[in-house]
């Protein structure tokens, strides 16, 4: 009898993997805690290609002989069991790269704590304006498994921390770490185990790639001889930084001890922050490892579309800007988020997963205005605006409805001067109150919409009784 392949959860990956493996004939069971409607109607068309699903119970399928997790903890029941009976655990970016047919395309991973998906967004497009046929894949959306067998030149591979966990024999043709703070605490147990997860995308790279402005990233490329660093600095031999207005590499050069090329101008990154330059600089030196000419460097970048809730701008009403950056779900996040502005009425709030907020309301205390809190763990950023930031003031949103974004952005509007930025950065995920960050953006955005259309009618008001 065939072996029996276990796949924990029927979302997009799970279901890519069932899938898959059904195609190459395999015994597939797929197992889900949630049996909501979309889970039912993925479990029909999964029973069309003779895949069985079975909901709620999570216990190891009898007979089952390798486990496929879609990002499950070590430690849920499931896994566990697996792991105890010596059943091989691997995560779905694990079992695509041992899918690849012969004369597969290259894999350039990345990951970082924040950043990866604008970073990987930015490379796939410096990899299509050289002329390459490259998919962005992986945490970015589209599961990497759909896509191995696909006729590519190259695949722009972003992986989280849960994916690199359960990866083991991936060597990809490059790999880099935009930056690692702490994040999923909650999942790996512990910073050094988060920090060890990233750090596997080097073990087989062929070119190791680092942000070397982060301690953390630099620390885990110290190992590995040759390691190409990235810095908003004046680059040294082997790196790539800025030199003035100019993204410059002095690393993928036929002489980096004497010689420098122009890759872009800052005026090439939008959204212009610092933070995005380093986005920009990392994606460049994933290309340029691959040789990608530094004419689709800046091109791919020129094209890059930002993705919705990334420091999107939402309206400028009274002379204060409203900016949406809902997908910051991290203190790290929020902090690069923060420092891009220099007088900002904060909106912050939601699910710290464990991490600690002190560092961030430290460095970020002399550009705060004031700040509007909401949210399971608002109390915990209070306390740390108390201690770091006592004349700050603090409008606190108990509110859990769908209408407390209206007051959120009524709040601080109020607190708001000509100059200053209402700045969506939660710093913690959104889940408590929402579907997702998009949902958590677009009601800021909504909410900022009506602020417009509410002072706009006042105005009519006031106009019509002076006349």
């Amino acid at each position: 009898m065939t072996s029996l392949t276990c796949v924990a959860g029927l979302g997009v990956s799970g279901t890519a993997v069932a899938r898959v493996l059904a195609g190459r004939g395999e015994r597939v069971v797929v197992v889900e805690a949630a049996e909501g409607e979309r889970q039912l109607a993925a479990a029909a068309e999964l029973a069309g290609i003779g895949v069985e699903t079975r909901f709620g119970a999570m216990t190891l399928p009898e007979g089952v002989t390798r486990v496929v997790t879609t990002g499950w903890a070590p430690h849920h029941p499931l896994i566990a069991a697996a792991l105890e009976a010596g059943v091989e655990v691997v995560g779905e970016v694990e079992l695509a790269w041992r899918l690849r047919p012969e004369q597969a395309a290259p894999w350039l991973a990345l990951t970082g704590t924040n950043g990866k998906t604008t970073a990987v967004r930015m490379l796939t497009s410096m990899l299509n304006a050289s002329g390459r046929r490259a998919l962005a894949v992986g945490n970015v959306g589209v599961p990497v498994v759909r896509a191995v067998g696909e006729p590519y030149d190259a695949l722009a591979v972003e992986l989280s921390s849960f994916q690199l966990h359960w990866s083991g024999t991936l060597a990809p043709h490059a790999a880099a770490i935009l930056n690692v703070a702490p994040d999923h605490l909650d999942w790996h147990g512990s910073m050094e185990a988060y920090a060890a997860a990233k750090g596997r995308v080097y073990e087989r790279a062929g070119t190791v790639i680092f942000n070397a402005d982060d301690p953390e990233a630099t620390r885990l490329a110290a190992p590995y001889p040759g390691a190409v660093g990235f810095t908003l600095r004046v680059p040294k031999r082997g790196e790539l930084g800025v030199v003035e207005d100019l993204l410059v590499d002095r690393a993928f050069v036929a002489d980096p001890v004497e010689a420098a090329e122009e890759l872009a101008t800052l005026e090439d990154v939008r959204p212009f922050a610092p933070h995005n330059v380093a986005n920009a600089l990392a994606a460049a030196a994933l290309a340029r490892s691959l040789g990608v000419p530094s004419e689709a460097v800046r091109q791919g970048l020129r094209d890059f579309v930002p993705d919705p809730h990334r420091l999107a701008h939402v309206d400028r009403i009274g002379e204060v800007d409203y900016i949406d950056d809902s997908k910051a779900t991290n203190p790290h996040a929020a902090a690069a988020a923060l420092s891009s502005y220099a007088s900002v009425v904060w909106v912050a709030g939601g699910q710290l997963k464990g991490a600690d907020v002190d560092d961030l309301v430290h460095q970020a205390a002399p550009r705060l205005r004031g700040a509007v809190l909401l949210g399971a763990d608002r109390a915990r950023i209070a306390e740390a605006i108390a201690r770091h930031a006592p004349n700050v003031p603090v409008v606190d949103i108990p509110d859990r409805d769908t209408g407390a974004m209206e007051k959120v952005v009524t709040e601080a509007a109020r607190l708001a001067s000509p100059g200053d930025t209402v700045l969506l950065s939660p710093a913690g995920a959104s889940l408590d109150m929402f579907a997702n960050y998009p949902a958590r953006g677009e009601a800021f955005a909504r909410a900022v919409r009506g602020l417009r259309t509410r002072q706009a009618a006042q105005r009519g008001t006031r106009h019509e009784r002076e006349h």
